[in-house]
């Protein structure tokens, strides 16, 4: 009873003071809390004094944290994103559940507080929790988490974090049950001082009074930049940053004490709306709930069911009468339209919205779309060559002369007959379309394309840098690299407690390797088993292919049995696409699983190994069936009268006479174009369209009551019908295996950057479009590249080289031709290639049970037929044995690789080298502010210091001008 005592008087404390110690009181029996709270308080960072809490530049006073009443808000505050004065700015917002009954009214707890507390710390302490992760809206994982919490709990819980944020300075204001029942806002403020407190903390770079002239290199690049910025004119947005910048502010980090050196004229708009949701976010994430013995910040709240959701309210409305001119609304009608899809995108302005990290995965999407535009233009040219010169092909028109009459060996045991070669015209013809010369060349093309591509990120990505005031800072300050995980702060909280209770001995406790070895050890068996899985269902839908090949010959129905080819590869590769799509969901769940179990320490670390994990279940799940038809389909065959079975008696398939390099194009191209249309396009739409519509029919409003009830809503309050943000993680997943189709397998398939250039150019709208408006306001987040997708996208372009020298050398017959035409060729061209492709069988060596039940298919007895192969005929020597020709043509083949490989790598090292990562004018530029910055530093301490005749006069000034310094630099 002690314990309920003391929660009886705590609420009767709170009730009076509005202030929460409750566990004071009741907890002191499990931990010593004065011991915890030493160890696990930040000691950088400290409570703002109570002098300089609730001022905001003397332009409102605190408000007291209250509930609102529907008839006490505003009119200002509905119209906008503002506290209930009209005054302060809401730069961040937490929602929580509200009790349907008052707390008066409410059955008291069957059991003491304390005792409750314990338990929940206990059930905590069984059991791992799971976390966001930091790049993606808190609310994602607050939903796949259910709280096993009482609700007591939760609203202590909910009042110390909000004590604790007011003593680091934020002003707090409630909106509970207002217009939406059952939901309570906590609408959050961070006035003058905590904004400086934390620029300076966060090391923001923010502009200076001063300015300079912005040169960009000698005066004939100045002319050729100042024409081409005319000719393009009609291609930029109407925005500001679009325009040609002649002068640029001098930027240095934030300090409280050079404030005379930063323009603070207008404070109101110093710290934008981006830059202020941010600080406040860094202190969300900061401030902990000691008192309850947990270390929490908000992304722990979140998880636990704390708080529902938290994110940066949006700047305006962007359609109706009421929409006022706001930068979404800017975005919304010049970058997140369809109908200006050939205008470049306002990177600025995508920047000063949503963050350095969202702007610079578009700022990569938009170079990657334009370098897409020569990689399509060489593409298509190369379809059209082998569409010129199919007619000319000589090995097709020999396949396709029926004079030849060439009669081929079963395709299959026993329901397969013999048949023409002639009747693979169609086949050979359309091969010759992706099989030709001009393929090698583009091979290259596309390998030194990669290296152009990536130099030319790299020089974009550092003239964003410069711009957007980044180069001077470290990657240690664009990310809390070190501060911990909630879950590995938990986990450290276990592993502390079963210290203490075994020893005294005060040392630091840290995870090592062998507390993680069970999580390694499961994720190495995950990942192996996965990738096993996914080789299993390849192998599914080769038996699949043989079997339905088999079940089409037998067919009575003629029309069966004239396409069996088609249907075979057009069915395998919508069955391989299926398969792909629904494993890629099952993989993403399955990595973040895999990377939780690891209790990586930073959020960095969280999410590179996340995006590991995920890059390589989902590589090998949409490359595993293209790697299958380009390298192993056709090579493990075996030969008439000895072929090789599987599972049985399942033949293994061979490749038509023209090679499997047009199913392999078939494969590429269903693929490629299923996972764009269906994956990343109709997905992206139809899912938010289906939620709302379930929404609708949950709510029994339809649209149009719909829109009439959030036009009541305040700004916050629509937002939280908004989608959660979650992350940039797959947005970039899809463009790298995109990117690896595009590169990997484009000597099969030259119409590939086509097809993904079509693709960009919707996927920047739509993504424009609903990060605008069917997003909620990502929390704003600095830096400086796009981090670990770089180091994907420069190995895909590496082994890109190797995988097209294979293809070239091994899937295609550019290499048998021309050894043919060089070696062999009595004339010196293709004339005989076919006849000398083809080896011959004698149809009295099938093995027993294997011949055509119908051997006089074609009106006559067979005696010898052909299958493609290169080994001796049956009358000589050593029959059926690799020929000659064979071993040389192998040699070929593994001589064009090595030199392939080497050229291309040497080619594009070399361009590597040639084009420096840093433009000259940047670089300039960069050299330039730092001199600058020195000569104001330097005209600084020389204004400080009086002449020496003045000081000569008069003695004392020093001493007391340093009051009237200080007093200057504290305005």
């Amino acid at each position: 009873m002690d314990g309920y005592g003391g929660y009886q008087e705590g609420i009767k404390h709170a009730n009076e003071s509005g202030k929460t110690f409750l566990v004071q009181n009741c907890s002191r029996d499990h931990l010593d809390l004065d011991q915890e709270e030493d160890m696990w308080r930040h000691d950088t960072y400290t409570p703002v004094p109570a002098n300089e809490r609730a001022t905001d530049g003397g332009e409102a006073q605190a408000i007291p944290l209250k509930s609102l009443k529907v008839d006490e808000v505003s009119k200002v505050g509905r119209q906008g994103p503002y506290f209930r004065d009209g005054l302060r700015q809401i730069d961040y917002v937490l929602t929580y559940h509200v009790q349907k009954t008052p707390t008066s009214v409410r059955r008291q707890p069957s059991r003491s507080f304390a005792r409750s507390m314990r338990d929940s710390l206990m059930r905590s302490f069984r059991r791992t929790r799971q976390t966001p992760d930091p790049q993606e809206d808190p609310e994602i994982a607050a939903q796949e988490h259910q709280s096993d919490y009482h609700e007591d709990d939760q609203n202590f819980r909910r009042e110390e974090f909000e004590e604790n944020l007011r003593e680091m300075g934020l002003e707090l204001e409630r909106d509970e049950g207002t217009t939406i029942p059952g939901m309570g806002f906590l609408k959050i403020h961070a006035p003058w001082s905590v904004l400086c407190r934390e620029a300076e903390f966060m090391k923001l770079k923010m502009p200076t009074k001063k300015m300079y002239e912005v040169k960009q290199g000698s005066n004939i690049v100045e002319k050729i930049n100042l024409f081409i910025h005319k000719v393009t004119e009609p291609l930029h947005p109407k925005v500001e940053e679009s325009k040609s910048q002649t002068a640029k502010h001098l930027s240095y980090p934030f300090s409280r004490e050079r404030q005379h050196l930063f323009d603070l004229s207008d404070r109101a708009s110093f710290f934008s709306s981006k830059t202020r949701s941010s600080i406040v976010y860094e202190v969300l994430k900061r401030t902990k709930c000691t008192r309850t013995k947990y270390i929490m910040g908000i992304t722990s709240l979140l998880g636990n069911g704390v708080y529902t959701s938290a994110y940066p309210p949006h700047d305006g409305d962007i359609d109706g009468i009421q929409a006022e001119p706001n930068d979404r609304k800017i975005l919304y009608e010049e970058w997140a339209s369809y109908s200006i899809f050939y205008k470049y995108q306002p990177i600025g302005l995508i920047r000063k919205y949503f963050g350095e990290k969202v702007a610079l995965y578009f700022a990569w999407l938009g170079v990657y779309t334009q370098m897409l535009i020569p990689a399509a233009i060489v593409g298509v040219i190369v379809f059209l060559y082998g569409c010129a010169t199919v007619d000319d092909n000589i090995p097709s028109m020999e396949i396709c002369d029926p004079r030849n009459n060439i009669t081929m060996c079963p395709l299959c045991d026993r329901a397969c007959s013999y048949w023409k070669l002639s009747t693979a015209c169609g086949t050979a013809r359309a091969s010759h379309l992706f099989d030709n010369p001009a393929t090698v060349f583009f091979s290259v093309f596309m390998a030194l394309w990669a290296t152009m591509f990536m130099e030319h990120w790299k020089r974009r990505q550092m003239r964003l840098n410069y711009i957007w005031d980044l180069t001077g800072l470290e990657e240690e300050d664009l990310i809390d690299t070190d501060h911990p995980r909630p879950d590995y702060e938990f986990r450290v909280r276990q592993k502390t407690l079963h210290k203490e209770s075994h020893s005294s001995k005060n040392e630091k406790v840290k995870l090592t390797c062998t507390d993680r070895m069970p999580a390694y050890m499961t994720v190495f068996i995950m990942m192996c088993f996965m990738i096993s899985v996914t080789f299993a269902i390849v192998f599914g839908v080769v038996l699949y292919r043989i079997s339905i090949k088999t079940a089409l010959h037998m067919s009575s129905t003629p029309t069966f049995r004239s396409n069996v080819r088609a249907t075979v590869k057009g069915t395998a590769a919508v069955i391989n696409l299926i398969i792909i799509i629904i494993m890629d969901e099952i993989y993403g769940a399955l990595a973040r699983w895999l990377t939780v179990l690891e209790v990586p320490k930073t959020d960095q670390s969280f999410e590179e190994r996340l995006i590991f994990k995920t890059f390589i279940l989902k590589f090998v799940n949409a490359f595993t069936p293209i790697v299958y038809l380009a390298f192993f389909r056709g090579r493990l065959v075996g030969r008439p009268g000895k072929y090789l079975y599987v599972v049985g008696n399942y033949r293994m398939e061979e490749c038509a006479h023209a090679g499997c390099l047009m199913e392999l194009c078939i494969q590429l191209c269903i693929t490629m174009l299923g996972k764009q249309l269906i994956q990343n396009n109709l997905f992206e739409i139809g899912i938010p369209k289906l939620k709302k519509m379930m929404r609708r029919r949950k709510t029994k409003m339809d649209a149009q009551q719909e829109e009439e009830f959030k036009k009541n809503l305040q700004r916050h309050e629509r937002d939280h019908f908004l989608g959660a943000f979650a992350g940039l993680n797959p947005e970039y997943m899809e463009m790298i295996i995109q990117f690896g189709m595009v590169t990997l397998f484009v000597a099969s398939f030259p119409l590939a950057p086509l097809f993904a250039l079509l693709n960009n150019v919707i996927e920047i709208r739509l993504d424009a479009k609903k990060f605008v408006t069917e997003l909620r306001r990502p929390p704003a987040a600095r830096a400086k590249d796009i981090g670990i997708w770089y180091n994907l996208l420069r190995g895909l372009s590496k082994v890109a080289v190797i995988v097209n020298a294979f293809v070239i050398a091994f899937t295609s017959d550019f290499i048998p031709r021309l050894f043919y035409q060089y070696m062999y060729s009595p004339d010196g061209t293709l004339h005989g290639f076919v006849n000398h492709t083809l080896s011959y069988f004698n149809v009295s060596d099938f093995q027993p049970g294997t011949a055509p039940l119908q051997p006089m298919h074609l009106g006559y007895s067979v005696d010898l037929c052909r299958y493609k192969d290169y080994r001796d005929p049956p009358w000589s020597d050593t029959p059926y044995e690799f020929s000659r020709e064979f071993w040389a043509i192998l040699a070929a083949r593994l001589a064009f690789v090595i030199i392939f490989q080497n050229a291309v790598m040497l080619m594009s090292d070399f361009i590597d080298w040639l084009i420096p990562d840093i433009p000259k004018d940047i670089s300039l530029q960069i050299h330039r502010e730092k001199a600058l910055l020195v000569d104001l530093f330097m005209k600084e301490e020389q204004g400080k210091k009086p002449p020496r005749s003045v000081q000569s006069q008069h003695s004392p000034p020093l001493a007391r001008s340093r009051p009237s310094s200080n007093t200057q630099r504290n305005t």
